[in-house]
């Protein structure tokens, strides 16, 4: 049902925050929420976590003065509430903008947003360097930093609270303690967190006293008065102040409140339809965790690993009961659950770790280091590989550079279900290699077609069909794009080219690369992820002194916003009528 709108239509700034009444902003909170849950249930988004800050940043724009007073926001997926008051309504209120404001803070948008930032743990380092820098010169504004429980089981949040609570000046860190991270929270912290709740904040055992800080608590973290009572407390302070404030994920919304992990993020119009939780599907993430599920039964040694994001790899809470030990959430630490896994797999054990391409950018370290360095035979599952319409901060394209040029390292890109799965098993079995499997997209059907490849033999591709005068080698999921370019070079050019699925990201098969020259002029590759650094740079340099013309297609070397993925093809000539007019041209 409608509601009666009118307070939201008198708020265009921060400014005009500081003039309302408290009862007008508790109205103002459920106009928020009404105009978060309608957008969101029409875009998708994020649900849970801004539902849940309404009352907050109400309170924060009332007593410190954006964008003279920073605040900065942790992932920053909790900031629509943040938008609202910050002259950008407007893309929650009217439909024919909802496109028109990233779902993350964007300095380009707005000068109360500091940092363009989706990756979390990031808010109290980025917050202290605010600081610092104000401090250098001389300032005395107040710098916030915004931070969920769940974002510190991050090791960078660690890092940046050691520091912060030595910084000897005004820096002001507010615990958004909603008892959950995507999932559930898991780690030795947050019996701390609960018992500071339990206790109202007087537990003697307190992790932010131990740092140093000046500890806050308020258990009504959605009572507008009491917010405001403590944050104009701690304005203006000299030292360090942390506040843990304790708030429900998903306020406002039954849905939401109940099933938290859920309504974290959403597809369009699930709030239309009556939700009930996956039995298991087609999907590769509903393929990958049957598969656990059964060796688990076979083989004690067999644990699946998840850095707080278990949807993303089809591990849903009824794979986490059935499964029980063969299973552990790191929390969002993806450098920890790296070095957790090389540790299990070097004393017997046989970890598969699965991770989202995005947020494997954390982890080169400890990929190069702690795994690759050792040869330790883990097996890690990199899902949502590949160029996407992502906002910027989540985009999929960078992980075969970074993954790829590490030694040590195998690196998999099965093309469909029989590949995936016989590739699965390969890595979980042997021992001599660290395996990284990019995961394929959208449905695992099945090809029809059993996978008896020994993948023991590193760098051997497969010759998919013969031809003559040009090679395509389509990498994973882009095999299907190359089957398209092969028709339609035979089709404008006569060309009966030659299909390649190399299957190996991590290497040449130097032994095919070489019988190409024999009846080829060119070779063509493929692949769903950035060029620079990338799979068909390789190809290229094994035949840089050599006649043979190579065409490398991929993503180029950007952070594209929110761009269609029909556009991004075009705009990297990834359509086999804009590839075959190139070949055309360099014959």
């Amino acid at each position: 049902m409608e509601q009666t709108i009118n307070v939201l239509d008198k708020v265009n700034s921060p400014e005009d925050v500081k003039k309302l009444g408290v009862s007008e902003m508790y109205k103002l909170a459920d106009e928020i929420r009404h105009y978060i849950i309608k957008k969101v249930n029409t875009t998708g988004g994020h649900l849970g976590p801004n539902l849940g800050m309404v009352e907050a940043t109400i309170a924060l724009h009332y007593v410190f003065n954006s964008p003279a007073d920073k605040i900065v926001f942790d992932v920053s997926h909790q900031c629509y509430p943040h938008k609202f008051l910050t002259g950008r309504k407007e893309g929650f209120t009217n439909p024919e903008q909802y496109q028109a404001y990233t779902g993350y803070t964007a300095p380009e948008e707005s000068e109360h947003d500091w940092f363009k930032v989706g990756h979390t743990s990031t808010s109290v380092s980025l917050a202290c360097g605010l600081a610092k820098a104000r401090d250098l010169k001389g300032g005395n504004e107040n710098v916030v930093a915004i931070i969920g429980d769940g974002s510190l089981s991050g090791g960078e949040a660690y890092e940046g609270l050691n520091n912060a609570a030595v910084l000897g000046s005004n820096i002001i860190i507010i615990v958004n303690d909603n008892e959950m991270s995507i999932a559930e929270n898991h780690g030795g912290l947050y019996k701390n967190l609960k018992l500071l709740r339990d206790t109202n904040g007087e537990a003697e055992c307190n992790f932010f006293k131990s740092l140093g800080f000046d500890y806050y608590y308020i258990e009504e973290g959605h009572n507008i008065e009491k917010l405001i009572d403590l944050f104009n407390k701690t304005k203006d302070l000299n030292h360090p102040v942390l506040i843990h404030m304790h708030t429900i994920k998903g306020k406002g919304l039954d849905a939401a409140e109940l099933d938290k992990e859920h309504y974290h993020w959403i597809l369009p119009g699930e709030l239309d339809v009556n939700y009930s939780p996956s039995q298991g599907g087609n999907d590769y993430g509903s393929l990958t965790a049957s598969y656990i599920e059964q060796k688990s039964l076979e083989d004690n040694s067999i644990i699946a690993i998840s850095p707080a994001t278990p949807g993303v790899s089809g591990f849903s809470p009824e794979f986490r009961k059935k499964v029980g030990i063969h299973y552990t959430d790191v929390g969002i630490a993806e450098e920890h659950a790296v070095a957790f896994a090389s540790g299990i797999a070097k004393n017997g054990g046989k970890p598969i770790l699965a991770m989202m391409s995005s947020f494997v950018q954390r982890t080169y370290d400890q990929l190069s280091q702690d795994l690759a360095l050792n040869s330790n035979p883990a097996t890690l599952l990199i899902f949502w590989g590949g160029i996407s319409g992502a906002d910027a901060t989540h985009l999929t394209c960078f992980d075969i550079p970074l993954i790829s040029n590490i030694p040590n390292m195998v690196y998999l890109a099965p093309t469909c279900r029989e590949e995936y799965l016989r590739m699965l098993d390969w890595s979980v079995n042997q021992k001599d290699y660290p395996v990284a499997i990019r995961v394929p997209a959208g449905d695992a059907n099945p090809a029809g077609q059993e996978d008896n490849t020994d993948y023991s033999i590193i760098n051997k591709y497969k010759l998919e069909e013969a031809g003559s005068k040009a090679a395509i080698i389509g990498l994973g999921s882009f095999l299907n794009l190359g089957r398209q370019v092969k028709s339609a070079l035979k089709e404008k050019l006569g060309i009966e080219a030659t299909l390649i699925n190399p299957r190996f990201i991590t290497g040449l098969d130097r032994e095919m690369l070489e019988s190409l020259k024999n009846n080829h002029d060119i070779v063509i590759t493929l692949e769903d992820g950035m060029l620079d650094g990338g799979f068909g740079e390789k190809i290229a340099r094994y035949y840089g002194a050599s006649d043979m013309k190579v065409l490398n297609y991929g993503a180029k070397k950007e952070f594209p916003d929110r761009v269609p993925l029909q556009t991004l093809y075009e705009r990297y000539r990834l359509t086999p009528d804009l590839i075959v007019e190139d070949v055309k041209a360099c014959l």
